[in-house]
């Protein structure tokens, strides 16, 4: 019995580090992207939240500004950058990966004509 009194303790303590843990380390990053349309932000969005340490991204299409929830213990500010430059978009200052962009859509490429029906 009192084994698993023991046990029950070392089980509560242990959860309740882990809660404390998982809470802190995160940071909120807003990011300038050169996003055109609802197709760039599902983009841009789903490439973040697959990378390890990213709890959340949300793009504001008006702004083109990217809001990124994240674990700074697993990834840095410059990685998120180039996540998004990767995915063929600028990052702030960090312009997009040439390859990536010309993979775009037409629609979602900077000072395109075409726009989405």
């Amino acid at each position: 019995m009192k084994t698993i009194m023991k046990l029950s303790i070392i089980l509560i303590l242990a959860t309740y580090a882990n809660i404390i843990y998982s809470q802190t380390g995160k940071d909120t990053l807003v990011i300038k992207t050169s996003a055109q349309c609802e197709l760039c932000k599902e983009r841009i969005e789903k490439n973040l939240v697959y990378e390890p340490g990213i709890i959340s991204a949300n793009l504001d299409l008006e702004t083109k500004d990217v809001s990124v929830v994240f674990k700074s213990h697993k990834i840095n500010k410059e990685k998120i950058k180039e996540v998004i430059s990767n995915a063929g978009y600028d990052a702030d200052d960090l312009k997009a990966d040439e390859k990536a962009y010309n993979k775009l859509p037409l629609c979602c490429q900077k000072n395109s004509r075409v726009k989405h029906e």
